[in-house]
């Protein structure tokens, strides 16, 4: 997909003025007329249906579409100025209060054009015209985000004109959060991806399946992608005796401090990359809205200037994040009316979390995306979580689910678009973390939750404490406003007052809490779970403690927890033998390989042996693990979470993660594992000349 440099150098030579340009010319003026008629189309809807606005004849209506579009550029360019001054924040109230502004304007600048009623008849025009605005352009161009997509081509173009060629070309790596291999193919053989699956088609690209190891969640995956430290992490929460608090990975202050202990300095994006909506930074001197940083793009950021200030980016997000809370309702309603099993309830704050996800965020991200494109910046990794949060709650091959990797190709078709017309060259990576695993959930079988079932189990006279929670989507979020919250602004104080009791040590935390147990002074227990893994701590007790001292301590757990028909197999540390796999009926050392009676591990495929070992050496590790079966038939699992689509251990499509590379990047072998991901990516990156003083080769696996 790169252009080669001699291609780039001659693209540079061969421009022409834009005047002189017809091609681009006639490009602009078509999108001009179409723009100017949606326009006039809303203005005449809004003028019509509401008794607060009127005009002396058609020509007021027709010159008010001119005032608009003029009075909406000025704004822009006035917030594009003084946005360091006034910071993101103000940037954000600023692009929305300037559409009011906008309006005001063109109403008493035009003698024709007349309101009526009090100061509330301009908030009302102003968000019925929005309004009106965003739906007809989204209708016109049936739905699709083509008219925020023009938007931002012009911009480019106009950039691009003036922007300096990088000396080499540069990477950009797309994360589709939650993508399985296996669901990726099927899509591309369909025909339903027609961007993605035609650079596959033609040969440009190569699909890979790389298996991802456990824990199947993000920040495990990413920690390897991007740092080569997958090893510091469990699963996506767990428990830590040293300290007595659970470490959950995307709330701010843990994310910080779990960087801080596998990071090199010489991550992926270490030389003049940039990190975008991801768990960690992969040690990007620039990074927007990542988790381990809780840091907001900054003030000098045009992506996010560009984004908020728009009719067609804020203003037209809040509109289409309305319409896609109705459209999630129906979906539900639609799941419920039909009996379709297996679903979970899908209310409450997931309602916002999809819009704010498949709408705001995605749009934000391109935007983003395109400005760091545009600098040409050496290696760009964005994660978009639209797919993994639907397949969430929906399921992961659910017609919902699948309309987002749709929606999500368009943006990878976009994005190519921009490139292709930049002076330099860029190479597409597009990749994914884990993918997902459908099933009913534990509860919804068997009546009861894990928890409940290790309390039966244990001679304890506490009852365990089960950290358990849907927080994954709320982390972009709780940075965002974590970001906003710790500045030294009026904006800064406004946030910490309104949030007053919502922000703990600093950190805003919205959504569903991930307890911090309160340990007793006897042998409590502590259970963690991430999708249909499952880690169980004895709280008081240091160290790992071993099946021997299990056995005497709770001699009904281990047994207990085995045999259960909703538990595939559970480890536990063995003082003679080191990890072993305990199923219903049979017994894997993992070290050895030696089995007695049926492998326990033989349904969760021929990379569980070595998954499950190597998960159960890493650090903080729980005294039992558990995994949940996976049935024969379906491939289904049973989340211990209250979720559809689950991914965090093993069994199913949650393992069997995807690739998508330049084809002319050959690899010898699929990689296993995300730290192997890394290694690719910063060769790729070597061979492109975009690292810095390697002392050391990177063992790559790939051939020229």
């Amino acid at each position: 997909m790169a252009k080669p440099p001699e291609q780039v150098s001659g693209d540079r030579r061969s421009r022409r003025p834009f005047w002189l340009d017809w091609r681009r010319t006639g490009r602009g003026l078509q999108a001009m007329l179409v723009g100017g008629l949606l326009s006039l189309i809303s203005l005449i809807i809004t003028f019509w249906t509401l008794p607060q606005i009127s005009s002396d004849g058609r020509m007021p209506i027709l010159r008010l579409v001119v005032l608009l579009a003029v009075f909406s550029v000025l704004m822009r360019w006035i917030l594009a100025g003084v946005a360091v001054l006034i910071g993101s924040i103000g940037v954000l109230v600023g692009g929305l209060l300037s559409q009011f502004g906008v309006v005001y304007l063109g109403i008493t600048v035009d003698p024709g054009v007349n309101l009526h009623g009090g100061p509330e008849a301009l908030l009302v025009v102003s968000i019925v015209m929005s309004s009106v605005s965003a739906f007809v352009g989204w209708f016109a161009y049936a739905g699709s985000d083509d008219a925020y997509v023009a938007e931002v081509m012009r911009v480019v173009r106009r950039r691009a004109r003036r922007a300096t060629a990088a000396p080499r070309t540069g990477m950009l790596i797309i994360q589709i959060d939650g993508l399985s291999a296996p669901l990726l193919n099927w899509m591309v053989m369909s025909g339903n991806l027609p961007h993605l699956g035609g650079w596959i088609r033609d040969g440009k690209h190569s699909m890979v399946e790389w298996h991802t190891g456990v824990p199947a969640t993000t920040p495990a995956s990413q920690a390897g992608i991007l740092h080569g430290g997958s090893g510091q992490i469990p699963a996506f929460r767990w428990y830590e005796k040293e300290t007595g608090r659970v470490m959950v990975t995307n709330r701010g202050r843990d994310a910080a401090e779990i960087e801080a202990r596998m990071s090199t300095g010489r991550g992926l994006l270490a030389d003049g990359g940039v990190s975008i909506s991801n768990n960690w930074s992969g040690d990007a001197e620039h990074c927007e809205l990542v988790f381990s940083r809780a840091a907001l793009p900054n003030s000098r950021s045009r992506g996010y200037v560009r984004f908020f200030s728009s009719p067609q980016g804020a203003a037209r997000g809040l509109v289409l994040c309305v319409a896609e809370m109705v459209k999630e309702l129906f979906q539900a309603r639609r799941q419920r009316r039909r009996n379709l099993v297996p679903r979970v309830k899908r209310g409450g704050s997931y309602i916002f979390l999809r819009a704010i996800t498949n709408v705001l965020l995605r749009d934000l991200n391109v935007s983003l995306i395109t400005d760091e494109l545009v600098k040409g910046t050496p290696v760009i990794y964005c994660d978009f979580v639209d797919y993994d949060e639907v397949a969430h709650h929906a399921g992961p091959t659910r017609p919902e689910s699948l309309q987002t990797l749709e929606g999500l190709d368009r943006v990878l078709g976009a994005l190519q678009r921009f490139i292709d017309i930049l002076p330099h060259s860029y190479e597409i990576v597009v990749l994914s973390d884990h993918g997902q695993s459908q099933g009913a959930t534990f509860l919804q079988r068997y009546g009861r939750t894990l928890t409940e079932v290790v309390d039966e189990l244990v001679d304890t006279t506490s009852e365990p404490v089960a950290a358990v929670g849907r927080s994954e989507g709320w982390g972009p979020v709780n940075a965002f406003l974590t970001e906003l919250s710790l500045r030294r602004s009026v904006a800064g104080s406004v946030t910490r007052k309104a949030l007053h009791g919502k922000a703990g040590r600093g950190e805003v935390e919205l959504g569903p809490k991930d307890c911090e147990p309160a340990v007793n002074s006897d042998e409590q227990m502590v259970v963690t779970a991430s999708g249909n893994l499952a880690l169980i701590y004895l709280a008081t007790t240091p160290g790992r403690v071993p099946l021997e001292e299990l056995e005497l301590l709770h001699p009904k757990l281990i047994p207990g927890l085995a045999t259960h028909p909703g538990v595939g197999f559970v480890v536990v540390d063995s003082l003679a033998e080191g990890p072993v796999a305990i199923g219903r009926a049979g017994v894997r050392v993992l070290k050895s390989g030696r089995i007695e009676g049926e492998d326990p591990l033989a349904p969760y495929g021929p990379f569980a042996p070595a998954s499950i070992l190597r998960q159960a050496e890493l650090p903080h590790n729980g005294d039992v693990v558990v995994v949940s079966r996976v049935d024969d038939y379906t491939r289904e699992v049973a989340a211990f979470e209250e979720l559809v689509g689950c991914h965090g251990g093993i069994g199913g499509w949650q393992t069997e993660a995807v690739l998508v590379h330049p084809s002319r990047w050959e690899l010898k072998e699929p990689p296993v594992g995300s730290d192997a991901v890394h290694a690719l990516l910063v060769g790729w990156l070597e061979k492109l000349g975009q690292r810095k003083d390697v002392e050391e080769p990177v063992e790559t696996k790939v051939e020229a």
